[in-house]
């Protein structure tokens, strides 16, 4: 993409109301744009970010075979009323009539519409287990929105659902996803902790929260120092559960069992939440499928989430400096930018020309900023916007072939002739 082609509007300045770093530079970058309060659109900018991050997460919900599916946004009030929440679940669920005075709402979440969905099509043990999940829109009316999409009114969120014949089954799915988002964290770049945590208004009796460690965190997140010189993915289950964690509200100093000088306390921004709630919504929705022994029993439930629009933000708040954004390469909206330091060169011009065009050809994701601005101007909003790498066309390249390469993280700078410009990145460096 080409900067004259690509809608890139950048700020000097942050909107007073934006309070924390990742609000700042996304509304600097312009990768969202405050439509109504808590309710954001996103721009081009940011939706390549969303898009590459919602990419990952389904191809690893696809690879442990789970069943990607979409439902509506819009639920009838009945199928809560039928699970016992539509009372319970508080003025953060937006309610409404439609034209045939029939309750209706905005989900916050669906459990309730895919156990009906699930009563419908299973109705044997033949055909469980089976985990669906959905990438989609939540709408939840937060009393005071804040912090951009970090809390917002409406939300994108992957949300997951396993059905399983018993308790046992439900715990193998429950690890299966367990770890299927510490190894969605890595992809992106994040650190993140798992937590044992309340269930909330999902109900459950088994939960955990992925928190991203964080200064700008909402939630306090407690946990065992041994847990920072362990690679969770390398250990089983029940290993990392004898590790010490604990959201707040599940900490208490006086029965977690490990030396209070071990404890490291710390501020976290939560990513994700997992939960197991046996047959909470199966029974009170009326769910059963025949058994092998042909008795009627029913399924055992989980449900699983990650914040995919929190998600932008909080990779924002690990991965920023003084400059802008420090995109991690997996998720960033550009993985190279190529910038000329005089656009009316057209000896410089035509070696961008020649580079983005083989780069395009080889799949690498890059950006060509052919603006007529100062250099300064370009490197400012390149940094902003957080491009991974950056290739610089000045008077070396023009007249001795060196086109300097800057890596943003580091700041670090090289010179490389074209081709090991281009063998570099063509090959996946």
């Amino acid at each position: 993409m080409k900067t004259s082609q690509f809608f890139l509007h950048t700020f000097r300045e942050s909107p007073a109301d934006a309070q924390i770093i990742s609000h700042q530079l996304m509304i600097r970058s312009g990768m969202i744009y405050p439509t109504y309060s808590g309710i954001y659109s996103w721009m081009p900018l940011g939706l390549r970010v969303f898009s590459k991050i919602e990419a990952i997460i389904a191809a690893e919900q696809d690879k442990i075979g789970c069943n990607r599916i979409l439902m509506p946004t819009i639920q009838p009030a009945s199928l809560w009323i039928e699970s016992g929440r539509y009372d319970c679940y508080g003025k953060e669920m937006l309610r409404f009539k439609d034209r045939h005075e029939r309750d209706m709402l905005y989900g916050p979440t669906h459990e309730e519409v895919i156990t009906d969905i699930a009563r419908y099509f299973i109705k044997s043990y033949k055909q469980l287990p089976v985990i669906f999940y959905q990438i989609s829109s939540k709408f939840r009316d937060e009393i005071r929105p804040r912090f951009g999409v970090m809390r917002g009114r409406e939300f994108c969120m992957k949300d997951g659902y396993s059905f399983d014949i018993d308790q046992e089954g439900a715990q193998n799915s429950y690890k299966k996803i367990f770890f299927s988002y510490l190894r969605t964290f890595k992809t992106m770049g994040l650190t993140v902790i798992p937590v044992r945590a309340n269930t909330g208004a999902i109900g459950g009796n088994l939960s955990h929260e992925f928190h991203v460690v964080a200064q700008t965190g909402e939630s306090e997140i407690f946990y065992d120092a041994a847990y920072d010189s362990v690679d969770p993915a390398a250990l089983t289950f029940e290993e990392l559960e004898q590790i010490y964690t604990a959201a707040d509200e599940r900490h208490d100093p006086a029965t977690c069992g490990v030396p209070a000088e071990r404890i490291v306390k710390s501020m976290g921004i939560e990513v994700g939440h997992i939960f197991y709630f046996g047959t909470k919504y199966s029974k009170s929705m009326n769910f059963s499928v025949i058994g092998k022994d042909g008795a009627p029993f029913p399924p055992e439930m989980g449900s699983y989430g990650i914040g995919v629009s929190r998600l932008v933000a909080a990779i924002i708040e690990a991965n920023n400096d003084k400059d802008g954004i420090i995109w991690p390469d997996a998720v960033a909206p550009f993985k190279i930018a190529i910038i000329t330091t005089n656009q009316q060169d057209t000896r410089g011009a035509a070696l961008a020309e020649s580079l983005y065009s083989k780069l395009l050809a080889a799949n690498v994701d890059v950006l060509l900023d052919d603006r007529n601005e100062r250099a300064g101007v370009k490197f400012s909003d390149i940094d902003l916007i957080g491009i991974p790498y950056q290739i610089i066309i000045g008077t070396k390249a023009v007249e001795y072939g060196q086109f300097e390469l800057k890596i943003r993280r580091t700041n670090i700078r090289q010179d490389l002739s074209f081709d090991e410009v281009l063998n570099k990145f063509s090959a996946g460096g």
